[in-house]
């Protein structure tokens, strides 16, 4: 889920000054100072213990927006992986403050990798607001988008409408995992992952940033803080590359469009290249781990979402589905245009 990165997209926009940046940085210093020490893991020793440093450089939240800041995911990452495993290291599925405290795979900018910067985005906009962020979102994301269905705790009417997840088999069938859950009141309300909430809800999300920032009852987002968030942020040396399933009950190998090139907005992937689908260049998009695929066209006005709760991600028959939706979409466009 990507509101999070909306609401600290809008201040982090070009028209703060740069004595604001560097009040926004210093913020963000504290926080991560009194979540986790923060050194970069460089393997482990012949025992099994970490192998830890300092890193050569700060955070910065353009760093944790990019992906670039050095955090990752367990079912991505196999020394984050031996930390849980050997360490008793919490995954951020619990929504805990634990979760959150993991050493950096790199060094600060050195490359790009998926993983729990959002969540600590989250943070960040905590330590601002002085308020949980289910509550920032509610009132600078969901309220002028008309959502009232979205939420980290499940209210009594959304909770007899919870789609259980299904486990795929090897045999192409699915088993329910009815104790498949988050948290109902989880500790923390974590900025990349948690929210509940329905298909529609989520269309609103994609259709603002599909009309320059304005929603059906307010504007989240400046026009100019838009254009800003949906360029291309990392610089030469960082490049989007495949996310390894390193848990196969979680997720399998997982990459948009081998073999084109892409890059990553604030905070969204970018295909620089026409996708055989028909998005061009320059579209947005990305995923949830059950198997949740979107995507946002704003030079052809027109976006999408797939939705199921299935593990492990990136299965075949759910992703081969959603890009044949995608294709259809755009199949159904032109043949509109040509009529």
């Amino acid at each position: 889920m990507k509101a999070d990165s909306t609401t600290i997209t809008a201040r982090t926009s070009s028209g703060r000054t740069a004595a604001e940046r560097a009040a926004w940085d210093r913020i963000l210093d504290l926080v991560l100072a009194g979540r986790s020490k923060l050194d970069v893991l460089d393997g482990f020793d012949a025992d099994g213990n970490p192998k830890l440093r300092a890193p050569k450089r700060d955070i910065t939240t353009r760093m944790l927006m990019l992906h670039t800041a050095g955090f990752g995911y367990d079912f991505f990452n196999t020394n984050y992986l031996r930390l849980a495993q050997e360490r008793g290291q919490p995954s951020v599925i619990t929504c805990s403050k634990a979760s959150l405290m993991t050493p950096l795979l790199f060094d600060p900018g050195d490359k790009w990798e998926y993983g729990s910067n959002i969540d600590w985005c989250g943070q960040v906009v905590e330590s601002i607001r002085g308020k949980r962020l289910g509550e920032v979102m509610a009132e600078r994301i969901f309220a002028p988008l008309g959502i009232e269905d979205l939420a980290f705790s499940l209210t009594p009417s959304m909770r007899e409408r919870l789609a259980t997840i299904h486990q795929r088999e090897a045999d192409g069938s699915l088993t329910p995992l009815p104790d498949m859950q988050l948290p109902p009141d989880p500790e923390v309300h974590m900025g990349g992952h948690g929210l509940h909430g329905s298909i529609g809800d989520y269309m609103k999300f994609i259709r603002m940033w599909l009309n320059d920032g304005a929603g059906q009852l307010g504007r989240v987002l400046s026009k100019e803080t838009v254009e800003t968030a949906v360029r291309n942020g990392l610089q030469a040396h960082q490049t989007v590359t495949m996310l390894p399933g390193v848990i196969p009950t979680i997720s399998n190998d997982a990459e948009f469009f081998p073999g084109l090139k892409k890059s990553w907005s604030y905070t969204f992937m970018v295909n620089d290249e026409d996708a055989p689908t028909g998005r061009p260049a320059g579209a947005l998009g990305w995923a949830g781990l059950p198997n949740l695929f979107y995507w946002i066209d704003r030079k052809n006005g027109v976006g999408g979402y797939w939705a199921t709760q299935i593990l492990p991600f990136a299965d075949p028959t759910s992703f081969g589905g959603y890009m044949d939706f995608e294709t259809a979409a755009y199949a159904a466009g032109e043949a509109r245009v040509a009529a």
